[in-house]
């Protein structure tokens, strides 16, 4: 299976080295900053070739690693062409470019998956299975944190809020995505940012899900923190507690009446990212759905606009739906 991925380096590289662990994948790159086409097993210093259009015609998947506000473009050529398409979250930057995406989707011959890679976290993955199996009863309350110092990327797009969307849609559409997929549709949210209607810069966010069950998740994100990333999260429920801390264990825990426990989560061979793209291409090879399609991205994209708009207003509000 061929696999091209366009990138400028970053979550580019992570891709790459995922894939390098699956010897049915034959790998090529096109990075945008160097105008070149390569394969991995090329020296950096190929041949320039002529673009994105020429590593579409050349590949069986196009993953796309470019800053979020040409996701469309790229995804357009792909989907054109007839490629199944593999693109990091977030979707898009609007909502309209993200409904032109499932629009082209609709009519292409692949199957298009979003990287929401938190679902395949273990710690993550676990306490949503738990959840789901009633392990805690019924939800009620849910903290997540997620954050560290400021990502730069090429060109310091990141702190272009106009194309990255801050820290609200480039790094809390994780929390976002992984709760409406465990506790279900968010209802409304409320948001507050130090970043709320500039253009750029660090920037550092609180924010209120209701969820349609009546659970409610309280989210921070942040690019503010100069200790390192982290991640954590709390799920409260009638019948017990799940907990999980980055910095201080590695373990899940497991909190229910007369009984506290540990959970392991992760083994040298379940990188995230591996599994995460594994799933997607065993989809592709067997005409499946994506595991998590263009649907669930734009949900997940939704909910994140409307905490920015929240956060712009002061005001509560609704997330779009398809």
């Amino acid at each position: 299976m061929k696999v091209g991925i366009v990138g400028t380096g970053g979550m580019g590289s992570v891709h790459a080295n995922a894939y390098a662990n699956m010897p049915d994948v034959e790998l090529f790159a096109y990075d945008r900053n160097l105008e070149r086409l390569y394969t991995v097993i090329a020296p950096i210093g190929a041949a320039p070739r002529s673009g994105v259009e020429t590593l579409v015609d050349e590949v069986d998947i196009v993953d796309i690693c470019v800053p979020t506000d040409v996701h469309e473009e790229v995804a357009a050529q792909a989907l054109a062409k007839g490629k199944s398409v593999f693109c990091e979250k977030p979707l898009a930057r609007t909502l309209e470019s993200a409904r032109r995406m499932i629009d082209a989707s609709k009519h292409a011959a692949g199957i298009f998956g979003v990287g929401q890679v938190v679902r395949y976290f273990p710690e993550f993955r676990r306490a949503h299975d738990l959840v789901k199996s009633g392990a805690v009863g019924r939800p009620a309350a849910i903290r997540t944190h997620r954050g560290g110092a400021a990502p730069s990327g090429s060109d310091a797009w990141f702190m272009d809020h106009k194309r990255s969307g801050g820290v609200l849609v480039d790094l809390a559409i994780h929390d976002f995505d992984w709760l409406r997929w465990t506790f279900g549709e968010v209802q409304t949210v409320y948001s507050r940012s130090t970043a709320a209607g500039k253009r750029s810069g660090p920037d550092y966010a609180l924010t209120v899900l209701t969820h349609e069950s009546g659970a409610i998740s309280h989210v921070e994100s942040t690019w503010l923190d100069p200790a390192g990333f982290s991640t954590s999260f709390e799920v409260a429920g009638s019948d017990g507690l799940l907990a999980f801390d980055s910095r201080k264990t590695a373990s899940l825990s497991v909190s229910v009446p007369g009984r506290m426990s540990y959970e392991a989560n992760l083994a040298p061979t379940d990188d995230p990212y591996y599994q995460e793209l594994r799933t997607f291409l065993d989809a592709v090879a067997k005409g499946k759905q994506a595991p998590v399609d263009i649907e669930e991205g734009f949900h997940a994209l939704a909910i994140s606009l409307a905490a920015l708009e929240s956060a712009r207003t002061g005001k509560p509000t609704v997330p779009a739906r398809l």
